[in-house]
């Protein structure tokens, strides 16, 4: 008798390439990719003391119009391993004192593997390529990409670290890379400052891409705060702010669901499209409905 019915070998191979391909395509599948992604560092301030807040009117007016995820955590105290979640998906050092260098996957790798482009803008930066210690209001260890040997070993990549005077440059002259990474001073992170001059600074500095006609293409902007204050430790570091915006975020998105630093790169390799994100953000829970 004829059936047209596959025999059981068949479809046993059908679901395991359907598993495959939903395994590697499902980090990938929760956000559209885009062309720019801009991620801005804040500091040291939970939740509660920015969303809402007066004295931070300008990023609070993004929130409200754009994306917000309102359960959001930092992953420890201090900063330094907050930042190397954001870029190397792991901690690696327990305090802002570390002096090593860190030669795994990182998001250097994954993006110079998929022919994009990168750079931190950092303001107080003495020179393009700078990899030393503490300058001025400038502090290494808000900059994880210093450790990073995939950059610190190379001539050319170690000078896509610049002074934030050049993400001015690079803005009006519609050359801001695939992925940039906003390290402003302590004065303007409102580490050593306060929110009020974080978010004039914001406002002044980083209000202008929103406008920009490349941007606004395809780009998406992230308003993130490292920490909270030492004395929240929910979930390693406190409750902390995190802000979607852009053409590509979704007005009045929110995302209520448990997020991490490890969260936040892996939505950053999905809008790249990026194959393989570093580290725990691998395996992390999947950032939905910020972005388009």
């Amino acid at each position: 008798m004829k059936t047209n019915a596959l025999p059981l070998c068949g479809l046993a191979r059908r679901a395991a390439f359907a598993v495959v391909l939903l395994a590697c395509c499902w980090g990938n599948a929760m956000a559209q990719h885009v062309s720019h992604v801009v991620i801005v560092m804040e500091e040291n301030h939970g939740y509660s003391q920015v969303i809402g807040s007066s004295a931070m009117p300008y990023l609070n007016s993004l929130a409200s119009k754009y994306g917000l995820a309102t359960n959001y955590y930092s992953d420890a105290h201090p900063s330094l391993p907050n930042y190397f979640m954001l870029t190397v998906g792991n901690k690696i050092a327990s305090n802002d004192s570390y002096t090593g260098t860190i030669t795994g996957n990182n998001i250097v790798r994954q993006l110079l593997l998929a022919g994009k482009t990168w750079k931190v803008y950092a303001e107080e930066l003495p020179y393009a390529g700078y990899t030393g210690g503490d300058h001025l209001n400038y502090v290494k260890h808000h900059n994880p990409f210093a450790y990073i040997t995939d950059v610190v070993n190379s001539s050319v990549e170690k000078l896509n670290i610049v002074p934030f005077t050049q993400f001015h440059t690079d803005l009006a002259s519609n050359a801001l890379p695939n992925y940039s990474f906003v390290v402003p001073d302590i004065l303007d992170d409102a580490h050593s400052a306060s929110l009020a001059q974080a978010d004039a600074w914001l406002k002044t500095n980083i209000g202008p891409l929103l406008s920009n006609s490349e941007f606004r293409s395809s780009g998406v902007l992230i308003v993130v705060f490292d920490e909270a204050l030492d004395s929240d430790t929910r979930h390693g570091g406190g409750h902390v702010a995190m802000v979607v915006a852009g053409p590509n975020a979704v007005p009045g998105g929110r995302y209520a669901g448990l997020a991490q630093h490890e969260s936040l790169l892996k939505l950053t390799c999905a809008l790249l499209g990026l194959s393989n994100c570093p580290g725990k953000a691998a395996s992390a829970t999947a950032i939905t409905g910020l972005t388009k």
